[in-house]
């Protein structure tokens, strides 16, 4: 962090403790005209993905002031002194969020304004034991299926799960489990290591803004023998000692570009981590004086050791070059895009990672956007790359039709990759590498050559999915959750539904197919039901705008596969049939939970979906996504088991 970045949280800090009122009023009054002036117009009321006005109420300082002034919007801080953008800070982290007195319009329920928690210490912290029953990456294992073979509960236990505890935190992600601890990131800058049992904790480090699911191994690296990995906004990668919390190493700036970070996983295999870079250049681009392009999606691998990089490898291979200059005398550029959103996956036997790629941000032409590309783990060379939709050229506020400067001609549909490949064994050995598009589109390749062997429509598609965060497989049936979410606006009273002639009926729900040729095994779609918004994400919370897009990712267990919706329902297929086995609407009621959070709301469940580790099941509901339905600041983690014991 930049020396005046800490010198400016710290007079923050300073000012709101101790500074009269009326110097405290002033502050925050300059801060709330730079924020309407420079803004407003994308974050009140939200647009696209952009998070919303009360969203914002819960970053850290620290966190508004690095996007100002080295991140995504610093090409919208432009010019701006760096009083301005600690007053900024202040006056988005400080202001209260609603109470019972002060609730929601249209009834919605309130968020508690004591919402931040307080860490409850576990009594003992025993060492840390593997157990056949782990989830300690994101895909679960090296292939990424999603699938737990041992769950640590029957599927006859399904039907019976209940909460046994909930934890509270800003805007948090999906937890890994090894043994008896959970390690999980959020957005509030704390990285938790908690007893899975019981939810109080072992360490907590702070500081660290991260939305990627930590992964966990046994490693010599670490004094205690065990290692956990993050990947930062900030384009930095973080090793931790998994027992203690402490740092290990901190490797440098992966990226120079300021509005790049990392989204997906950093991913473990071997004396290797990689890591995958993505952008914010999509809404900073809307910007007139924005350079629009340069942004290209890159892996890179680092040595496991030190976190120093070996290799960096770039999925636009097609060189930079300046095109024309746009309304503003801005001279553009281009080709840029191909962001890579989700967690590599890695095959060891063919000494290859497979990445997913996201869309163009330019109209110069690529083949390295919405693909599938498999790089050598040793060398970082591309072995082969398989694009599966040109010219998907796009930067937000395009969409609709608007003159903005910087959109590329014509414009795309956006139709990214943002789920990890899985590398699936069929019947007699032969393997595919399995992938599904924000196109509703599944594909199957094979790994040696990229070839395509099939693609299914299983969805109508959309900007946010069709298929958008993740897929599982066990070992017969690939498993797709279709989100299909601004297809279904139409259904929320009140709200105009999508005229687009490009998208088609929606179809959110949960799907098999056959790995082998991708024909329908069985479809279930996503039931109409009840939800209870807290409200502050949502599109029209006040006209009961429950959506019931399925766009996290599932995961799977023998007999069962989790699966949650927008309109923060959590259920269990089972996965011969599709028949729903378990339901449990997560906002149905509120959860006291042990960081003693009263009367904390549930919401919608989005994002990288459930861990199934040692007969409990963890999900998280609330996820502020892209969608600007159904979530809150707050989150709330929810640990299942049967009966709650």
């Amino acid at each position: 962090m930049k020396a005046w970045i800490v010198a400016a949280v710290a007079a923050v800090g300073a000012a709101l403790l101790a500074a009269p009122l009326a110097a405290n009023a002033q502050a925050t009054a300059t801060g709330e005209a730079v924020f309407n002036a420079r803004c407003k117009s994308c974050h009140e009321p939200a647009i696209d993905r952009a998070p919303n006005r009360t969203t914002l109420s819960t970053y850290q300082p620290a966190q508004v002031l690095q996007a100002l002034s080295g991140g995504v919007m610093t090409p919208m801080a432009q010019g701006l002194s760096d009083a301005d953008k600690a007053a900024v800070a202040a006056f988005l982290t400080t202001a209260q969020l609603p109470t019972e007195a002060h609730p929601q319009p249209g009834g919605a329920r309130a968020i508690p304004a004591a919402n931040r928690g307080v860490d409850v210490m576990c009594a003992t912290n025993p060492p840390i034991h593997t157990t056949a029953s782990d989830w300690a990456s994101v895909g679960l294992d090296a292939r990424s299926s999603r699938f737990q073979a041992n769950p640590g509960l029957k599927a006859a236990d399904v039907p019976r799960l209940k909460v046994k505890w909930a934890f509270a935190m800003a805007g948090g992600s999906m937890p890994t489990v090894v043994g008896d601890w959970l390690f999980i990131t959020n957005r509030s800058g704390k990285f938790y290591a908690l007893d899975a049992k019981t939810g109080c904790v072992h360490w907590v480090v702070e500081g660290v803004s991260s939305r990627t699911t930590p992964m966990v191994v046994k490693s010599v690296i670490s004094p205690s023998g065990w290692a956990t990995f993050v990947g930062e906004r900030t384009r930095v990668v973080r090793a931790i000692d998994a027992q203690t919390g402490k740092e290990i190493w901190r490797s440098a700036q992966l990226e120079t570009n300021p509005v790049a970070g990392i989204t997906g996983t950093p991913v473990v295999s071997g004396d290797q981590l990689f890591v995958p870079l993505t952008s914010g250049e999509e809404p900073a681009a809307r910007q007139l004086t924005y350079a629009c392009c340069s942004f290209r999606g890159s892996l890179v691998g680092l040595d496991l050791a030190t976190g120093k990089t070996q290799w960096k490898t770039f999925v636009i291979t097609e060189p930079l070059h300046p095109t024309h200059k746009n309304s503003a005398g801005v001279m553009m550029q281009g080709p840029a895009g191909a962001a890579i959103w989700s967690a590599p996956t890695v095959d060891a036997k063919r000494g290859l990672v497979y990445v997913a790629t996201g869309d163009s941000y330019t109209d110069e032409p690529t083949k390295g956007d919405d693909a599938i590309v498999a790089i050598e783990t040793k060398t970082g060379k591309i072995r082969w790359s398989t694009q599966v939709t040109e010219k998907d050229n796009f930067i937000m506020g395009c969409e609709n039709h608007s003159n903005l400067p910087n959109c590329p001609t014509p414009v795309g549909p956006d139709y990214d990759f943002g789920a990890s490949p899985i590398l699936f064994t069929l019947p007699g050995g032969k393997q595919i590498v399995l992938s599904g598009q924000k196109s509703g589109i599944a594909y199957g390749m094979d790994p040696d050559t990229g070839k395509l062997v099939w693609k299914t429509a299983v969805g109508s598609g959309s900007a946010l999915g069709g298929i958008e965060w993740g897929m599982a497989a066990d070992d017969k049936r690939l498993f797709v959750a279709i989100s299909d979410v601004i297809n279904l606006f139409g259904e929320v009273p009140g709200l105009a539904p999508v005229t687009d002639d490009k998208l088609g009926p929606p179809k959110p729900g949960l799907y098999a197919l056959n790995p082998a040729n991708g024909k329908f095994l069985w479809s279930t779609p996503a039931p109409k039901a009840d939800c209870h918004y807290a409200g502050d994400r949502s599109r029209d919370y006040s006209k009961g705008a429950c959506i019931r897009a399925q766009s996290a990712a599932p995961s799977a267990m023998p007999g069962a596969v989790f699966s949650g919706t927008m309109d923060g329902w959590f259920r269990a297929y089972d996965p011969a049939t599709g028949k729903i086995i378990w339901a449990f609407s997560t906002t149905a009621q509120t959860y006291d939970t042990v960081n003693q959070v009263k009367g904390q709301p549930g919401g919608s469940i989005d994002g990288m979906g459930p861990a199934i580790a040692g007969g409990m099941v963890y999900t998280m509901s609330g996820f502020s996504g892209a969608a600007n339905t159904g979530g809150n600041p707050v989150n709330v983690l929810l640990a299942f088991s049967p009966d709650g014991k």
